[in-house]
């Protein structure tokens, strides 16, 4: 089974150049304030992720019922 298809697994998407400067112009904020998560987590390899990209992460919400959350990709 592929990771990214399990059902605990909240979305991922791998941000290109123009959404990542629209996220950080977004909420006035530097790649160094952003939550990390390491090149090695499994996602991060199935996205074929690289240190200094940002990751958008969707979860479901019991009160917001969808939640979007941003990660820096980190040596690691």
């Amino acid at each position: 089974m592929e990771i990214e298809k399990h059902e605990l697994v909240p979305k991922h998407i791998l941000l290109n150049e123009k959404e990542k400067e629209e996220v950080l112009k977004k909420y006035g904020i530097t790649l160094k304030d952003l939550p990390r998560i390491l090149s090695s987590d499994p996602m991060a390899k199935a996205l074929n992720a690289k240190v200094g990209d940002i990751i958008k992460i969707i979860r479901k919400s019991p009160t917001a019922e969808v939640s979007e959350y941003y990660r820096v990709v980190v040596k690691g």
